[in-house]
């Protein structure tokens, strides 16, 4: 309809400045906080900026929600005080009915926050990270520490000090096997283990096997049976917020399989999801608020996007923060601020004046 087209024509190139505007200023904040470090370090100015051409991305995944609900309040706002709005609502047109091109906008970016945070930020933020520790001259994440990781349904326990993913090797290795009972029955220990494409060849290898509630020492003939993939742990090893949701839900699964804590991982698998819903969640709070603003619509609009979108952001963290801890259910620590909000805006703008 000509109507939906006006409206979002007033909105887009508010939406693109401010949006603009936002990525600039997360860029700014990240090269600001790591500046000095670059520079005792003696990077370059061309290092520099491709940390930051590599953190653009992640900058756009978190200025978009700012950004609508910006956007939408000041459009909204800037109709309402050249009494457009007014006229609109006048005429018959509901309220909702005029907005609903701004809630499908709202809608349709929730997708592609979802799909553009799995596919691209992820490994962009993950190539920036590396790029920043080298200009930073600080160690390398491919090594893992102090990885535990059960398979055989719990039976089997692998303990390893050092997971290097880069050379797939496992360093410090224990291997605890237990008997249908749960009972101890043996224990592997070996400094190196390297990854020969099928099972893990060790070096040195000693082995202590209980026979009946005697521990004996062992020579040990290589076993096949010590096949547990490497992917296995690096997923164990990474925090599930850096996985592409496809194996951060393979990692949940693990821990649950094994009997480990998994509640951390579960919460942040959920807030994945929850977490995209995000940009229809400040479109609903916008369409709410932005009619309300006659006097200073620029400074009053930015003022009740930040001021929402801080409120939105500290229930978030308190939410998934108690869900991690088990303290009440991850599905409900990653959603409940989603549902609060979504009903909070769809009651706020069932009496929004206009």
């Amino acid at each position: 309809m000509t109507i939906d087209r006006y409206l979002v024509k007033h909105f887009i190139p508010v939406f693109f400045l401010a949006l603009t505007m936002f990525i600039t200023l997360v860029l700014l904040i990240d090269l600001f906080v790591n500046l000095v470090n670059y520079l005792n370090n003696e990077a370059s100015f061309k290092d520099i900026m491709m940390v930051s051409y590599y953190y653009i991305p992640k900058g756009i995944s978190y200025s978009i929600p700012v950004s609508l609900l910006f956007a939408v309040a000041f459009t909204l706002g800037d109709l309402y005080a050249k009494n457009e709005l007014t006229s609109i609502v006048a005429s018959g047109i509901p309220f909702w009915r005029f907005t609903a091109s701004l809630l499908v906008i709202g809608l349709l970016f929730s997708f592609f926050s979802f799909y553009f945070e799995d596919k691209i930020v992820i490994q962009t933020v993950r190539i920036k990270n590396e790029m920043s520790r080298k200009l930073k001259r600080v160690s390398d994440t491919d090594v893992n520490t102090n990885v535990v990781l059960r398979t055989n349904n719990g039976k089997r326990i692998y303990a390893v000090d050092f997971f290097d993913y880069q050379n797939i090797t496992l360093n410090g290795v224990d291997i605890v096997d237990l008997d249908d009972s749960m009972s101890f029955s043996s224990r592997l220990r070996s400094n190196v283990a390297i990854w020969n494409g099928e099972y893990w060849n060790f070096s040195n290898p000693i082995i202590y096997r209980n026979e009946k509630d005697f521990i004996r020492v062992q020579n040990y003939t290589q076993n096949t049976e010590y096949n547990a993939e490497p992917e296995l742990f690096r997923r164990h090893s990474l925090d599930p917020a850096d996985l592409p949701a496809r194996d951060a839900k393979s990692l949940v699964n693990d821990l649950i399989t094994v009997g480990l804590p998994h509640y951390e991982a579960l919460s942040d698998y959920y807030h994945r999801y929850s977490f995209s819903v995000t940009s229809l969640i400040v479109v609903i709070l916008s369409l709410s608020m932005g009619g309300r603003f006659r006097k200073n619509i620029l400074l009053m609009s930015l003022l009740a996007s930040l001021g929402t979108a801080v409120i939105y952001y500290v229930m978030d963290l308190i939410s998934m923060m108690m869900a991690r801890l088990g303290y009440i259910p991850p599905v409900i620590g990653a959603w409940f601020p989603v549902i609060f909000f979504i009903i909070t805006g769809s009651v706020l703008l069932r009496y929004s004046k206009t």
